[in-house]
């Protein structure tokens, strides 16, 4: 049974945002009370968060589609629906979150490190909200936004120090459990690790952690043998250790032919160039094994590495290699560059910035038409209920004031040609009248009823003026954020 994953695709979908109400105040004696819908709830996240007691990615390779709660709506008496609870997903430390295309969107390092996967929506306004001095009764409310779905590749990188590298029965496994507690399977037959193992060593006062990365063979960094699906594990660690085996029962190989296939693989990999090199001769415990680490070491120190002869079975020469392996990690900690405090940099639009697109396209048929799209426009249409005459007035307000209008006419316009506002099967079309759209004094008809125009305390002409003003900066104002 599967018990290590490193690499998932993942299916994640956010909770849709509560949808807004409208509603009226009704009592005894008072059966107009004024507008009391109140908002819908926002949609939850799904959220990756790096967990240091998570090693693997196998919850997800069986459950793959993850998805956070919706909003609630809102209801009457001004009482908002709840929000969606955000899905908090365990990462082990070192995953990498990527599109399908491969981009890579985030690189978890760090207990604790967070990134949202998949935003919730924003609940829609109820009437209450809606309602303003010039639209007292506001017959519509504000759909909840849909959260957004998508799929990300999870991929794991382990986070060591070390790294040991090296043919299959090379004994790299033997020496991860004697130089650590770290206990990985053992045999005499290749390929007998088949996940990265990882090891926690202390060598005075320095404390580092060694993978065991499954063996490599000619032809690793293409798709051969079990390397090139580990080799991704090699790319954090500080230290490469090649662990050489000097008792090998092969006639066509020796260590320093290994050493040459195992350095093609990680040249061919890429990256590695800048990660100092160890040389670690194994299995001098064999009377054949010391005689040929005594006759290559002269050729491996020619190259400039640094070579250790040790045995993992009789435990001999381990402790100069733990603390050579030590000074190395020291050192390469030291050289990183120290983390600066983050720094927001906050870069406000142009005045000019408007926000939207209108470009012209051929509608078919020698008729033309115009497309719009733009975050604001393309959203406010997944708000409207197109079931709802009033609701779709208020939509061609809002993209009058956008300057929707003036574009389109610049852009050639004529009454009666469509305008398509979004892409995709979520575009709306609509056939372009700009008296209905640019009528704002209709508009302000809608959502009157002369019924609230009896005398009313001064506390609540006051906030009908607030909001009133409030509403111009609505389209700028996320008030779930």
């Amino acid at each position: 049974m599967t018990t290590f994953v490193d690499r998932v695709t993942l299916h994640v979908a956010a909770g849709n945002g509560g949808h807004g109400c409208a509603s009226v105040h009704r009592e005894k004696f008072r059966p107009l009370g004024g507008p009391d819908g109140g908002n819908g709830g926002r949609g939850g996240d799904v959220i990756l968060t790096v967990d240091q007691n998570v090693t693997t990615l196998i919850d997800y390779h069986h459950t793959p589609h993850r998805k956070a709660t919706n909003g609630r709506p809102g209801e009457g008496g001004n009482r908002a629906g709840a929000d969606g609870r955000d899905l908090v997903l365990s990462v082990p430390d070192g995953t990498v979150v990527r599109t399908g295309d491969g981009e890579v969107l985030a690189d978890l390092v760090g207990h604790g490190t967070t990134f949202v996967a998949a935003q919730g929506g924003r609940g829609g306004l109820g009437n209450a909200a809606l309602a303003s001095q010039r639209r007292k009764a506001p017959g519509f409310a504000l759909l909840g936004e849909p959260g957004t779905a998508r799929d990300v590749v999870l991929e794991l990188k382990t986070v060591a120090d070390v790294a040991l590298v090296g043919y299959p029965s090379a004994g790299k496994s033997s020496l991860i459990s004697v130089l650590s507690a770290a206990k990985p399977k053992i045999a005499d037959y290749p390929f007998t690790t088949l996940v990265p193992n990882l090891g926690v060593v202390t060598a005075g006062a320095v404390t580092y952690t060694v993978a065991d990365v499954p063996g490599l063979i000619p032809g690793a960094s293409e798709g051969r043998g079990l390397g090139l699906a580990f080799l991704r594990h090699v790319e954090r660690c500080a230290v490469l250790v090649h662990v050489l085996d000097t008792a090998t029962l092969e006639s066509d190989r020796d260590p320093l032919s290994d050493l040459d296939v195992i350095e093609e693989e990680l040249r061919a990999y890429g990256g590695l160039e800048d990660r100092p090199r160890v040389v670690v001769l194994n299995k001098i415990d064999i009377p054949d094994g010391r005689d040929l680490a005594e006759m290559v070491r002269p050729d491996l120190e020619e190259r400039g590495f640094t070579v250790y002869e040790v045995s993992a079975v009789a435990r001999t020469g381990l402790r100069e290699l733990s603390y050579g392996l030590a000074g190395l990690v020291d050192a390469a900690r030291a050289a990183r560059p120290r983390q600066e405090s983050t720094r927001i940099v906050i870069r406000p639009q142009a005045v000019d910035e408007t926000g939207f697109t209108v470009v012209r396209e051929d509608g078919g048929g020698g008729g033309a038409l115009f497309r719009i799209t733009g975050e604001k426009p393309e959203r406010w249409v997944r708000q409207t209920d197109f079931g709802n005459d009033e609701a779709v007035g208020y939509l061609g307000d809002r993209l009058n004031r956008l300057g929707v209008e003036d574009r389109l006419r610049k852009a050639g316009a004529k009454p009666g040609d469509d305008v398509v506002i979004g892409t995709g099967e979520d575009a709306v079309v609509f056939d372009w009248e700009p008296a209905m759209a640019s009528g704002a004094e209709m508009l302000g008809r809608r959502g009157e009823d002369h019924r609230f125009d009896a005398p009313r305390p001064a506390a609540q002409r006051r906030r009908e003026r607030e909001a009133e003003r409030a509403e111009e900066e609505y389209e700028d104002f996320d008030p779930f954020a």
